[in-house]
C-alpha cells in the first residue's frame, strides 16, 4: 500500500512544473516586450525566470512555442472570462460594452503583455496567419454573436454584416491599445473602451 507522502507527490509536482511553466511564460513576456521577439534568446528569458537554460526546453520545445502559449493561454483566458461576465448580461449594448472594457482592461493591467500581443505577434506574416486563425477568430465570434443577438430583438440594424460588424469593433479597440503603448503620455486604457462604445453604438451623427 502506498504511503500519504507518496499518494501527496504528484500533485506537488505537478504544482511545481506549472509554477515553473508559468514563471517562464512571465519571463518571457517581458523579454519579449523589452527586447523585441528577435532579439530575444532563450538564456535571457531562463535568466529572466531564475532557471537554468535547460530548464526551460523541458517546458517549450523553441521560443517560437513560447510565445504561442502566451497567446493561447491569454486569449482562452480573456474568452473564458468574457463569456462568464457575458451570462450575467441581458442587454446586447451592455454585453458589448462589456467586451470592450474588458479587452482594454486585459491589457491595460500588463504593458508587457500589451506589447507582446500588439508588436511582437504581428512580426512576421507567418505569425499573423497562424494567430489570427486561431484564438482570434474565436474572439471575433463572440462579437459577431452579440450583434446578431442585437439584431434578432431589434437593437440592431438587421441589414449589416455581423462578421464586418465583429472586425471594426475589434479593430477600433486594438488600435487603442496601440496608441497606448507607443505613446509617451501614461494614462489609463481602460476607460476608452467607453468613448470606443459611444461612437460604435451611436455613430458620429449630431
Amino acid at each position: 500500500m502506498r504511503s500519504a507522502r507518496s499518494l501527496s507527490t504528484p500533485p506537488a509536482r505537478a504544482a511545481v512544473a506549472g509554477d515553473k511553466r508559468e514563471a517562464i511564460m512571465r519571463a518571457a513576456t517581458k523579454v519579449f516586450a523589452r527586447n523585441g521577439y528577435f532579439n530575444s534568446k532563450v538564456a535571457d528569458i531562463a535568466r529572466v525566470a531564475g532557471v537554468a537554460d535547460g530548464t526551460v526546453y523541458l517546458y517549450f520545445k523553441s521560443k517560437e512555442e513560447i510565445l504561442r502559449s502566451i497567446f493561447d493561454r491569454n486569449t482562452t483566458e480573456a474568452i473564458a472570462e468574457g463569456r462568464e461576465e457575458l451570462a450575467k448580461i441581458v442587454d446586447p449594448r451592455e454585453k458589448l460594452r462589456r467586451i470592450a472594457r474588458h479587452h482594454l482592461e486585459r491589457l491595460g493591467a500588463d504593458r508587457d503583455l500589451a506589447v507582446v500581443f500588439q508588436v511582437e505577434l504581428r512580426g512576421t506574416t507567418k505569425f499573423m496567419e497562424e494567430f489570427s486563425a486561431a484564438g482570434l477568430a474565436e474572439y471575433l465570434s463572440l462579437i459577431r454573436e452579440v450583434f446578431e443577438q442585437g439584431q434578432r430583438e431589434g437593437v440592431f440594424r438587421k441589414g449589416l454584416n455581423a462578421k464586418l460588424v465583429a472586425k471594426v469593433l475589434f479593430g477600433a479597440l486594438d488600435e487603442m491599445a496601440t496608441n497606448w503603448i507607443l505613446s509617451r503620455r501614461r494614462y489609463k486604457l481602460a476607460p476608452l473602451a467607453d468613448e470606443v462604445l459611444d461612437i460604435f453604438l451611436r455613430g458620429v451623427s449630431a
